[in-house]
């Protein structure tokens, strides 16, 4: 069986088209074996059966190909098929990496990763720009969701909850661009967040507390500052007797309780219709008789939604917000309330964010890659116009150390919240001395 491969130690010569070669030989490769295979039917099958099954057919394959590959060769390409059929092709050993936390495919000639923080060039390309397609097309309709020329944007998940940014062309001018967001396998808990100094010990027990006395906590942050990490952490202290409801544009939270109900918004169809937007999904999940209601970002209209539903009995939520201090993530959170079209007053809705919201987390990704919470702030009320906020717990730079590690320290501000009482009353004790002013080392 020739894969018209003949004249293939000539064209192995030179590494550009060595690569070529090797690229179309692993296509040519996977076209043989799916008129072979019937994969469909290899789906029933367990994974490593059909994985088996489907390994010997390419050695097979190879050997018929009569190409001059050593066995290492072999079996590199044997894993880049399996990668083909089973996987996401070249990007299967990036996911198979726990020190990635982001892979940004930037057209299908240049891969970058983000590992520990700080971004990096691998070797890994794509054939041409419809193997990249190939690739999105299949993350994208695993979800039920789609992509192209009349949509050329989209959301997605992974399997293992990691999300999916695609833009293709017209919009991406070079060509597609593929967004990945790793979340791992293993949720990040309050004990990694300990190791890592992204919090303190004392900030870390206030939360738990908040969260356990059911105070409404926001949890603030730019774009990778781990805002989603942190809210799974927070979500971890809710009791398992309770009833969760949560509310996502793309579903990505990874919450251990028993009693979860998870809602996730749809996009339009191809007629642009049928789309459940974040806010739909907030008013429906007031209905549902929830404990706790945890909105994985507000964006728009449905930050107004969310204050009314802390407002009204729902007390205990949680969710998150694009901003890059306590102070700007209030006024975001008044903008996108104006969103929802109600004509209501600034000065309601800003008794409404004052009202519904107890803290804001701020969480921050410093120039060395590290996380680190630098605010607790409490919201006091409305004064001279404004939201009133003050700091509990901050986080002060000091300057850059060896390996431009960023130095800094934990400090207390010596303030006793409001909401201690409320902590109290729910019968949460605190560490004596836990607001006194003081450095955490």
């Amino acid at each position: 069986m020739a894969f018209g491969f003949a004249n293939a130690p000539a064209v192995f010569s030179t590494p550009a088209t060595s690569f070529r070669s090797q690229q179309e030989l692993k296509s040519s490769l996977h076209r043989q074996l799916l008129s072979k295979v019937d994969l469909e039917k290899l789906t029933s099958l367990q994974d490593v059966r059909a994985r088996t099954q489907v390994q010997s057919v390419i050695y097979d394959l190879i050997g018929a190909a009569n190409v001059p590959l050593s066995g290492a060769e072999k079996d590199r390409l044997c894993r880049e098929v399996l990668h083909e059929v089973f996987g996401l092709g070249p990007l299967e050993p990036l996911l198979q990496d726990p020190s990635i936390n982001d892979i940004l495919v930037n057209t299908h000639r240049q891969v970058y990763v983000e590992r520990g923080g700080l971004l990096e060039l691998t070797d890994v390309v794509f054939k041409d720009a419809a193997h990249l397609r190939h690739i999105i097309d299949k993350i994208v309709s695993n979800v039920g969701r789609r992509v192209d020329e009349s949509s050329p944007m989209c959301d997605a998940r992974l399997d293992d909850g990691s999300r999916v940014n695609v833009v293709i062309p017209p919009l991406a001018v070079d060509g597609p661009i593929l967004s990945i967001r790793r979340f791992g396998r293993i949720p990040i808990g309050a004990e990694q967040m300990l190791a890592t100094r992204t919090l303190t010990p004392p900030m870390l027990e206030l939360l738990k507390g908040a969260v356990k006395a059911r105070l409404n906590i926001i949890v603030s942050g730019g774009t990778g500052a781990g805002k989603t990490t942190l809210l799974n952490v927070l979500s971890s202290f809710i009791p398992a007797s309770e009833r969760i409801v949560t509310v996502e544009d793309s579903a990505e939270l990874q919450l251990q309780q028993p009693h979860v109900v998870r809602l996730e918004c749809r996009p339009p169809n191809i007629e642009g219709k049928g789309a459940v937007r974040q806010r739909e999904l907030v008013t429906n999940c007031l209905r549902m008789r929830p404990d706790r209601i945890i909105v994985g970002e507000v964006r728009a209209g449905e930050a107004l939604d969310m204050l009314q539903a802390m407002n009204t009995g729902h007390d205990g939520s949680l969710t998150t917000i694009h901003a890059n201090s306590p102070r700007d993530a209030s006024a975001r959170l008044e903008t996108m309330s104006m969103m929802a079209d109600l004509n209501l007053p600034e000065k309601a809705i800003r008794q409404q964010i004052a009202s519904a919201v107890s803290i804001i987390v701020q969480v921050a990704r410093l120039s060395d890659g590290s996380r680190r919470v630098t605010h607790i702030s409490e919201m006091t009320g409305v004064a001279d116009e404004m939201v009133s906020l003050q700091d509990i717990f901050v986080f002060e730079r000091l300057g850059i150390g060896p390996n431009n590690r960023v130095l800094g320290r934990f400090r207390a501000t010596g303030v006793r919240p409001m909401f201690d009482e409320r902590l109290k009353v729910s019968g949460i004790q605190l560490p004596t001395g836990i607001f006194e002013h003081r450095c955490e080392v």
